[in-house]
């Protein structure tokens, strides 16, 4: 399902594979619209993180109160910026 112009709903689902919750979706099409913001400003952006379902969150080491854990977070990468100037932006 593509949410913006360059993401689709299946980038932002736990990389475990389980279902993502409704509330989840919600948050994840508002993170998407901004992601996409920042897209059109820095220009491609890898999406390596987004949803995690508590299972999952534990097992990679993410805080017991995440917001991956709600769909209102995402880790990014580009290959035209580096994080700091990303965070500027």
């Amino acid at each position: 399902m593509e949410l913006t112009k360059n993401f689709s709903l299946e980038e932002f689902e736990c990389k475990c594979g389980c279902k993502m919750p409704d509330f989840v979706k919600k948050n994840i099409e508002r993170l998407a619209d901004n992601l996409q913001t920042l897209r059109n400003v820095v220009g491609r952006l890898d999406l390596t993180n987004a949803y995690r379902c508590k299972r999952h969150n534990a097992d990679v080491g993410g805080a017991t109160n995440s917001q991956h854990l709600k769909g209102k977070a995402a880790d990014v990468k580009s290959k035209t910026i580096n994080p700091k100037e990303m965070a500027q932006i």
